[in-house]
């Protein structure tokens, strides 16, 4: 390279230099000039943007104040259980084949007889207190079957709890430790949840007080057949707020800090948070609670029917044969005699689209709002018939089939039977020859086992009404006296129930 071309180098390069220099220079002045600006503008408008954070979608909502206030009402609740189990002394409860081969089996058990031991069983969950004088909300699965619950407070204060009533349908619980003063938190709206909103779920995951993850609402009324219980109501808020194995009874809370649900349920491949986690709303949990509260029991309304959802498989299978064009709402494949829709006037074959106003698409949009009435209310439901849209006004019914509440003393009568039951197929009902039943899946601790009855057996009537499917129990009274029914093998028992 000459030097003529060296030197233009060198003039080109320090032009670059000082261009550049010049452009960072400014760069850094003007970048100067909107931070300012821009701090002056949020600190001016920090006030509203907590309150109105759905209008402002370039900025993060600030969740701090939310957080802070809803970690000092989230407890942690330890469910303890004492578990028996016999065993052999000697023989750690197992018979030697060496002496039952000789047949001095009654011998060695003569000598060796089991002996019963305990332990104790703990779990844990979290829960939420809703008053300052000490109710608790959390999971039913979280207190089922404890014999003491401990509740553990932010300040890391324990109190032994006394359990005020559970629903297993919904899964939730009301429980109560003897203290004055609490923090709390209210209850939000879930029904005005909106899809994309931010939530913070909170609670006690692996042991780890006062844990706050965030996220937003993925969906709403999501029914996964999760709750083990045959008459669950399940219209779920789904959040991708990470929630884990020990978060299961506490609050799911709106940026507010109101609780919008009571976390319950993870769905994930591994157990634990890798995908979506579940929520009662609070719309359902409050009725629940004030009901435990006041009444001592759940006082649910029912409609008396039996329904399919309009979905793309009931069009593909039987939209054509019942002559349904409706794209979604529930068809109406029984209406029960003397029951509530029965005395208003729906019947089979209508399609439920609507009640009080609000459209009902699927069945976790009815089970919702089943779930927040209660006996004796009134509700107008619309619906499609022919083609013409009618509505009707329904007087809400108990679990007896009465439009009162129940008192303090009544049980639901599942709970009186004690098992479970399943539908029974049209073939084992031609092969018996009956018109319909339920079958007895599991005997449980109940009626069932108390009267002899075994797993297999179909009940065909109780105190000599007609019960056809499982829906049927719900409309009973729950004074049973006689259990009609018979075994798979063709042989028909009555059994009468015996007061004590």
């Amino acid at each position: 390279m000459n030097k003529k071309s060296i030197l233009a180098v060198i003039i080109l390069s320090t032009m670059v230099g000082a261009v550049g220099y010049y452009g960072v220079k400014k760069t850094e002045e003007f970048l100067s000039s909107r931070a300012k600006t821009t701090t002056t503008s949020l600190i001016e408008s920090a006030p509203t943007q907590f309150t109105n954070n759905s209008n402002n979608s370039q900025e993060f909502p600030d969740l701090t104040y939310a957080a802070e206030q809803t970690v000092k009402a989230v407890v942690g609740v330890e469910n303890l259980q004492t578990v028996r189990s016999r065993s052999n002394q000697h023989y750690g409860g197992n018979i030697d084949p060496f002496l039952e081969m000789f047949g001095l089996r009654q011998q060695q058990q003569q000598h060796r007889q089991p002996q019963q031991h305990q332990k104790e069983q703990r779990s844990g969950g979290s829960g939420v207190i809703i008053s300052e004088d000490g109710y608790i909300v959390t999971n039913n699965h979280v207190v089922e079957g404890a014999d003491e619950l401990k509740v553990k407070l932010e300040s890391g204060k324990s109190y032994t709890a006394t359990l005020i009533g559970t629903d297993p349908t919904t899964d939730i619980a009301l429980i109560k430790i003897d203290a004055n003063g609490l923090p709390f938190i209210k209850f939000g709206s879930s029904e005005e949840l909106r899809l994309g909103e931010w939530v913070l779920a909170v609670g006690n995951p692996y042991g780890l007080s006062s844990t706050v993850t965030a996220g937003i609402v993925s969906a709403k009324g999501r029914n996964l057949d999760v709750i083990p219980n045959q008459f669950r109501i399940e219209s779920f808020i789904q959040t991708d707020a990470a929630v884990n194995p020990g978060n299961s009874g506490g609050p799911l809370v709106n940026t507010a800090g109101e609780i919008i649900g009571i976390n319950t349920v993870i769905k994930s491949p591994t157990g634990s948070y890798t995908g979506y986690s579940f929520a009662v709303p609070s719309s359902i949990v409050k009725k629940i609670i004030v009901d435990l509260r006041e009444y001592g029991l759940v006082q649910r309304a029912v409609l008396g029917v039996e329904y399919q959802e309009i979905n793309d498989n009931f069009k593909e299978q039987f939209a054509k044969e019942l002559g349904v064009e409706d794209d979604n709402g529930l068809y109406v494949a029984r209406v029960i005699e003397g029951e509530a829709a029965d005395l208003a006037g729906i019947k089979k074959g209508d399609v439920i689209f609507e009640i009080d106003g609000k459209s009902i698409h699927n069945s976790p949009a009815l089970k919702e709002s089943m779930a927040k009435k209660r006996p004796n209310e009134k509700i107008t439901i619309g619906i499609k018939r022919s083609g013409r849209v009618k509505h009707f006004d329904v007087v809400l019914r108990n679990m007896a089939g009465e439009a009162k509440l129940l008192n303090k003393n009544s049980s639901d009568i599942v709970t009186l039977l004690g098992g479970k039951f399943s539908e029974v197929s049209d073939r084992v009902l031609r092969s018996l020859d009956i018109d319909g039943g339920i079958q007895v899946v599991d005997v449980g601790d109940g009626l069932l086992r108390e009267c002899g009855i075994s797993e297999g057996y179909i009940i065909t009537h109780i105190n000599g009404k007609v019960i056809d499917s499982v829906s049927d129990l719900r409309t009973m009274s729950t004074s049973i006296e006689l259990i009609d029914g018979i075994y798979q093998n063709g042989r028909g028992i009555s059994y009468r129930v015996i007061k004590k």
